[in-house]
């Protein structure tokens, strides 16, 4: 197993993984393809998008507290929160403000704008993804958001579960439960055997299992037995296109569950990790999907407004035409944001939340 060691010890070195960025560009890009249009069979499910951001974040966030905890002996939560919050909350309340403008002015007495209005506190809490109804199928205008509040539940309650774990098998045994228990509340409320408006049902399905599966593949690559298990089938120069074939399976067939679709997600990421060699270096490395994928918290928070800004500008346009419109737009507005708005703010980060040598920040949820 000298390849599988050799590759672990390069991987907990690794300070950046471009080919993540990769697979973000692709993520933001399957989401504005999504909200396009109405699209059939494997296009239909350019939502699940979200699921493979879920899955990095899951990856990445654990990865980097479980390296803390080895360096340092034990982990800050009051740095983490602080590099989170200068991160997170900044755009987020401020494309929050345009929306109330924006609304105030367009959408004044209309249903969607007074629905908006009664979710406000919803938004500006982070708990959309329990209390704002998209079952209804009328239109939530910054629906949006809930992907958004489950991060930020993870961020919120995670980290204190790796510092405070007197066992390292515990974290993982907690999301493994966690996934469990969200998957059984979402099967209870999507057949009905629990009512819809259950609070208690809704805040456990809102666990996202590719996050789970992200945390716990964190730490199978942490510990050398686990990196040489998951370098037997993930670190192969075929790993990362079969774990891609699979994904693109997985989201052909419309009957696989989400699970296994969340599953696949997983493996690509762990694929594209732990071999900068893999065979989709080049197309997830291309530097101009990995700028996209750099800037895209802020194509996700802009780009419903990039879409409503094509099909004004196009009107009668086709999905190909609207999609293509909206993602130039967003880039545009995520580059301004990035550029004027959020790293002046990032540049706060190490000195706010007490590290002793500054870090690069290569990507937005690195």
């Amino acid at each position: 197993m000298d390849a599988a060691d050799t590759a672990h010890e390069a991987f907990l070195r690794a300070r950046y993984f471009d080919a993540l960025d990769g697979l973000r560009g692709l993520s933001i890009l399957a989401v504005i393809w999504h909200h396009s249009g109405e699209h059939t069979g494997l296009l239909a499910r350019g939502y699940l998008g979200v699921a493979l951001f879920f899955a990095i974040s899951g990856l990445l966030i654990t990865t980097l507290l479980l390296r803390e905890q080895d360096r340092s002996g034990t982990i800050s939560l009051r740095g983490f929160y602080v590099r989170r919050t200068l991160r997170i909350f900044p755009l987020y309340y401020a494309v929050i403000a345009i929306y109330v403008l924006l609304v105030a002015v367009l959408e004044r007495g209309s249903p969607a704008g007074t629905t908006f209005f009664a979710n406000l506190p919803a938004y500006l809490t982070y708990t959309s993804n329990w209390f704002v109804d998209l079952s209804s199928g009328n239109r939530v205008i910054f629906y949006f958001a809930w992907s958004l509040a489950t991060e930020e539940q993870f961020y919120l309650l995670w980290p204190s579960v790796v510092r405070y774990a007197r066992i390292w098998f515990l974290p993982p045994i907690v999301m493994a439960t966690l996934l469990l228990l969200g998957e059984a509340s979402r099967w209870a409320l999507e057949t009905g055997l629990v009512p819809p408006d259950m609070l208690l049902a809704r805040v456990v399905a809102s666990v996202a299992t590719p996050i789970c599966l992200g945390c716990m593949a964190a730490y199978l690559l942490h510990r050398p037995a686990g990196f040489r298990a998951a370098w037997r089938v993930a670190g192969q120069w075929w790993s990362a296109p079969l774990a891609t074939a699979l994904l693109v399976l997985a989201l052909a067939v419309e009957a696989t569950p989400t699970a296994l679709v969340a599953l696949a997600m997983t493996c690509l990421v762990v694929a594209c990790s732990i071999r900068p060699d893999h065979l989709l270096r080049h197309l997830l490395g291309w530097r101009a999907l990995r700028y996209v994928g750099t800037i895209s918290y802020g194509m996700y928070l802009l780009h419903m407004l990039s879409l409503n800004a094509a099909r004004r500008l196009v009107p009668d346009a086709g999905a190909p035409l609207r999609f293509a419109l909206a993602a130039a737009i967003a880039i545009l507005l995520a580059s301004v944001s990035y550029r004027w708005f959020e790293r002046p703010i990032l540049a706060l980060k190490d000195r706010l939340s007490g590290r002793a040598v500054p870090q690069p920040v290569p990507a937005p949820s690195a």
